[in-house]
């Protein structure tokens, strides 16, 4: 239960995200048109007047209709029983609907009613085109009704021009169809003539095929497989019996190559012969060893005997060799019977496939002989059926309804003109109005801060509405209660409230590029923290256009310039007191000739690490970054930079710029303050919400016609 209920809150919390996501992403899109209202209603204003205009001077234009009925094309002999066949009669609607249009017929039409004489078309180069513009062809959907519309000036006119073309468009049709049944005809008859010679022309071919090759193919052919069949058990029986002679043949041989004799090789020693040789050798060699035992081998009978056995012997070795020889012959005599019956089983296999070749060939001249028959009895029925149709033909296509004189005109449509001037001004105007917004890429919003600088937020600042420098530079002091001081407010409590702010006590504030309102922010930034009891103290370091001693009513000579010129030993020497309690002040003093050189001397780490132990919070008004490198010397010995950008007035890709040049020096960026934002104005669009915040706890720092604030009346 507790993972169900789990996965249902999620369910519902992401369905709330997307619901409040579309709702900004509306409410964006109406503050884009609420921003540029003028240019909306002014584009709206254009398109409406236009569409006024062309009311006006517009001519009234009638429209009159004729109604055609364009039914399928009865082909007859070319339907789908014929040798042609019809196309889908889609495409068939589609190109009559052309054919309407047609060059020849429109000029066929201008012709018969004159028109070149018409006011409409008297001037215009192409007067074919210009009659071709005022026709509209509309099909009816799922009929074959075709209406043909004609704008002119003149209703009589347009019903003439209906109507002929009508009539024009029928008769042409008429002629066509004719024309094409009788080129149907006539194709019909070559064509005859052309089968009727190819079926005679194949019936005399296969009375030749079977005159010379006989009648008899399919008995020719049984004989001949059988005669295949037989040379084929013929060559296997022999290649069998040749396989054993080799086998053996080989394998007297092996048994030689081993040392063995002759007459020992199973094979010759089974033959009857060898056996009876091997049988009497056995007994003259008994006898001789008889012999042996009572006589010497001189004497004349042991001699006989030795003489018998040699010749036994003799005679075994000749009737082994024989036997041997009988064996290769045998072997060598079933090979060569192998190859004679296989050229035997060729011939045969050779006189197979003559035949089948030949049978092959007299059935394709038999089926090309029956086509030949088929097809010539269909042309000739198709014919019967043209000339049978060609008496009988009538035109598909017939006027259903014929124009008349339209009594009122269609054109201009006053109501739907006027509404496209209401609703294409609307639409022209929103959509310039985004368009010119697609263009404005400059830095407007918090998202912009966030996401394309990638710095943090520290807050808006208000516009100040006054030219005095000195009561927009000390905003904060001499109004605590407006708007603006409490914007200052904020940004001093994000500042306070970040990482390890303890630790930045010297802050520089640069911008982009001059008039950004970086020195109003440092000496509201400075007052804002004086206000809190840290000891505070605000430097010019802008050594080229330094205002920080205008807005103070400082009017010494003596200051940061000629501290770091060294025409002053003692920071005391440039340092003023305001009439701000806890803020002290360094003016720039007179503008030096090289204000790089100076404020990247060691002088100026001195004096920045003379004031960080004298003073709470230093904070540094540097130049803009663009302009000069100066703020970056300052801010690499500052704890931290403050970037200052003026709400639509620098493009994103600049700021983007600047930004990357500053942190690429190792500077650290605490945040970005986005300045001169006109809350009750033409800003108002963009922070509304914002405005009324500050609204709400600005009354709280009004005071009474008595002078005490509303909360100290309440606390006495």
């Amino acid at each position: 239960m507790n993972r169900e209920n789990e996965f249902m809150d999620r369910r519902e919390s992401m369905a709330e995200n997307e619901q409040q996501e579309s709702s900004l992403d509306l409410r964006h899109y109406w503050h884009i048109v609420l921003e540029r209202r003028w240019l909306v209603v002014a584009t709206f204003l254009g398109v409406f007047a236009l569409s006024i205009i062309y009311l006006v001077q517009a001519q009234p234009i009638y429209t009159a209709t004729a109604r055609l009925q364009i039914d399928r094309e009865d082909e007859g002999f070319l339907s789908e029983g014929g040798v042609v066949v019809s196309g889908n009669h889609n495409e068939y609607l589609q190109t009559m609907y052309k054919n309407l249009l047609s060059r020849s017929l429109i000029e066929k039409v201008r012709n018969r009613l004159e028109l070149d004489e018409d006011e409409r078309y008297k001037r215009a180069l192409d007067k074919n085109q210009a009659v071709a513009n005022d026709i509209t062809i509309k099909p009816l959907r799922l009929t074959y009704l075709v209406d043909i519309e004609v704008d002119h000036p003149d209703n009589v006119r347009a019903s003439e021009i209906a109507n002929e073309l009508a009539d024009n468009f029928q008769e042409e049709n008429m002629a066509r169809i004719i024309s094409k049944m009788q080129q149907g005809i006539s194709s019909l008859d070559e064509e005859l003539k052309d089968l009727k010679a190819k079926s005679k022309a194949d019936n005399k071919a296969i009375s030749e095929f079977l005159h010379e090759h006989g009648a008899a193919l399919d008995k020719q052919m049984d004989t001949a497989i059988s005669a295949y069949q037989q040379a084929t058990m013929d060559v296997s029986k022999a290649q069998a019996e040749a396989k054993i002679a080799q086998s053996l043949s080989e394998e007297v041989e092996k048994l030689l190559q081993e040392g063995k004799e002759l007459s020992t090789i199973p094979s010759i020693a089974e033959d009857p012969a060898v056996v009876k040789l091997k049988q009497d050798l056995a007994e003259k060699e008994s006898f001789l060893a008889g012999l042996l035992t009572r006589y010497g081998p001189k004497y004349p009978t042991v001699m006989q005997a030795a003489e018998e056995i040699d010749s036994l012997k003799e005679s075994l070795l000749e009737k082994s060799k024989e036997i041997y020889r009988n064996i290769q012959y045998r072997s060598t005599m079933a090979q060569r019977k192998v190859e004679r019956l296989q050229e035997i089983k060729l011939e045969r296999e050779a006189e197979q496939l003559t035949i089948k070749q030949a049978r092959i060939d007299y059935e394709f001249l038999v089926r090309e002989a029956e086509q030949s028959n088929e097809v010539y009895k269909t042309v000739l029925s198709e014919q019967k059926k043209a000339d049978v149709a060609m008496s009988y033909k009538s035109n598909n296509i017939s006027i259903v309804d014929r124009a008349i004189p339209p009594a009122s005109p269609s054109k201009p449509r006053k109501s739907l003109i006027l509404l496209m001037g209401v609703v294409g001004g609307l639409a022209a105007g929103v959509g310039l109005a985004f368009f010119v917004n697609f263009l404005d890429d400059s830095i407007k919003t918090q998202d912009d801060i966030e996401n394309v600088l990638k710095l943090q937020f520290l807050g808006y600042i208000p516009n100040i509405k006054t030219n005095s420098l000195v009561e927009r530079d000390l905003q904060a002091h001499l109004h605590p209660q407006s708007t603006a001081a409490e914007a200052f407010r904020t940004l001093r409590t994000a500042v306070s409230l970040m990482p390890k702010s303890d630790q930045y006590s010297v802050i520089s504030l640069t911008s982009t590029i001059p008039s950004e309102g970086k020195s109003l922010v440092a000496s509201n930034l400075a007052i804002v923290l004086a206000q809190t009891g840290l000891k505070t103290i605000l430097v010019d370091a802008d050594l080229r256009r330094p205002s920080v001693h205008k807005a103070f009513q400082l009017h010494s000579p003596i200051g940061l310039a000629a501290y770091l010129k060294r025409e002053v030993d003692s920071v005391e020497e440039i340092i003023h007191k305001s009439e701000v309690p806890d803020l002290d002040v360094v003016c720039c003093g007179g503008i030096p000739g090289s204000p790089s050189e100076l404020v990247g001397s060691a002088r100026m780490s001195q004096f920045i690490s003379e004031l960080r132990e004298r003073y709470d919070r230093v904070i540094i008004d540097c130049p803009p970054v663009s302009a000069v490198s100066d703020p970056l010397v300052i801010s690499a010995r500052s704890d931290g930079v403050v970037f200052v950008s003026k709400f639509n007035r620098i493009r994103r890709e600049h700021a983007r710029r600047t930004v990357q040049r500053i942190q690429d020096s190792g500077v650290r960026i605490l945040g970005a303050v986005l300045n001169d934002i006109d809350f009750e104005g033409k800003d108002s669009y963009y922070y509304s919400y914002y405005y009324y915040q500050n609204r709400y706890y600005a009354s709280h720092y009004k005071t009474e016609p008595d002078g005490q604030s509303a909360s100290k009346k309440k606390a006495s």
